[in-house]
């Protein structure tokens, strides 16, 4: 391995370890929400504008995730369908609440936002209104980030949480160079790597919450199918076009 990529695989591993030995208690209290959501027959829901939509995709029917999950999004946030109309969409007032308030969301579900910055109005709105309807929120959020984003939804993310999870990214989100970075950016890589903390320390927990398997082994021991049609009705993001 070269000496940049020995460097930038050492940045990286270092900072995941980092963020999951400081954000263990956090990682810890979200777990036993989503575990609690489970056995309440409650549903995790997650969200995100922009790239932080990277992360709600990590959330959603993927092998070996969690199968209680319902993705919350508005097609006008994806970066994919108009990148400058989705920083606009992230910015715009009311938005969040025409994706939340159809969504179903209630007392005993949990509602996880990422959003690296925190400090837009759809994230902050979200988790207004995650919290108006009785759910449990959780951030994944950066807090060096937020403090020194301008606050243009009036609130920060992490203000509004229940459970913050600390992703320590750097304002700006690159992460190379060291001294003066340009590129690599770094939150995606984290909010993948934090989701799947959660993921452990729920199943340490309970052993039996309903899992998604890989469509693409031989044998599988889950039937993808059967546990889709136990949410139907409740996510309907597992049935849409079909």
């Amino acid at each position: 391995m070269t000496d940049v990529l020995a460097g930038f695989s050492h940045l990286v591993t270092e900072h995941i370890t980092r963020v999951l030995t400081d954000a263990e208690p956090d990682l810890r209290a979200t777990a036993q929400e989503v575990v609690r959501a489970g056995r309440e027959d409650r549903l995790v829901h997650t969200t995100g504008a922009g790239h932080s939509l990277a992360g709600v995709i990590e959330s959603f029917y993927r092998a070996g995730g969690l199968a209680r999950v319902r993705p919350l999004w508005h097609p006008d946030l994806l970066p994919l369908g108009g990148a400058l109309r989705s920083t606009t969409a992230e910015r715009t007032p009311g938005l969040a609440r025409e994706v939340v308030e159809g969504s179903g969301i209630g007392p005993g579900d949990v509602l996880v936002v990422f959003s690296n910055s925190g400090i837009n109005h759809y994230p902050v709105e979200a988790a207004l209104l995650g919290r108006e309807a009785g759910a449990t929120v959780v951030a994944v959020t950066s807090r060096e980030a937020s403090a020194q984003a301008p606050l243009r939804a009036g609130r920060r993310l992490y203000d509004l949480s229940d459970v913050v999870i600390d992703t320590q990214v750097p304002a700006g989100d690159a992460t190379w160079p060291a001294g003066a970075p340009r590129t690599a950016p770094l939150s995606s890589i984290v909010n993948a790597a934090v989701w799947d903390a959660v993921l452990v320390l729920a199943h340490d927990l309970d052993p039996d919450l309903p899992l998604w398997q890989s469509a693409n082994i031989a044998d599988p021991a889950v039937s993808n199918e059967d546990i889709a049609a136990g949410l139907a009705g409740r996510v309907p993001e597992l049935h849409a076009g079909t």
